[in-house]
């Protein structure tokens, strides 16, 4: 009898510690871009997919010695389900963005934030670069300020990635 009302209580205990733990990754927010395609797209229209969004400047040295290692993360993993979207800060004028971005044959989504909106909506995002990676149910698992470490992103990419969404 103590055995099973033990047993109980323990699954009582890990089915509230894993709420709390999955309940302390907060939502990514329902932002809008526009890419230099001219579409609009809609962030939770991702869900279902890992969204690698990361916050980016043609004037940031770091975003440019980054941005080789994000190209291959992308097409590494965009063949399992990864949708990266770089978004440019608003102080980066469009037409600079466009020249890189096919300079430098971006694989990805690239979206100038013109207003600066997806910045704020992503808590006043103003360091570059800095990179959100948001899981299947459009939760954000991971923020990272300056160049991720690209092995760790790399791990739980394929974690996330492998998940039932």
């Amino acid at each position: 009898m103590k055995l099973r009302l033990i047993a109980a209580l323990a699954v009582v205990v890990l089915v509230a510690v894993g709420f709390f733990i999955l309940a302390d990754k907060p939502a990514a927010p329902e932002v809008s871009v526009v890419t230099l395609q001219g579409e609009r797209l809609d962030i939770a229209t991702l869900r279902g997919k890992v969204v690698l969004v990361n916050f980016w400047a043609t004037t940031c040295s770091t975003c440019i010695a980054e941005m080789p290692k994000l190209i291959a993360t992308h097409e590494k993993y965009q063949p399992q389900g990864l949708e990266t979207l770089a978004i440019a800060m608003d102080y980066d004028p469009p037409e600079q963005v466009r020249a890189f971005t096919e300079r430098n044959a971006l694989p990805f989504v690239v979206a100038p934030d013109t207003h600066g909106a997806a910045a704020q909506a992503f808590g006043g995002v103003r360091l570059t670069p800095t990179t959100f990676l948001i899981d299947k149910q459009g939760r954000i698992q991971k923020k990272y300020l300056g160049e991720p470490n690209f092995d760790e992103l790399n791990a739980l990419l394929e974690k996330l990635l492998a998940e039932a969404a």
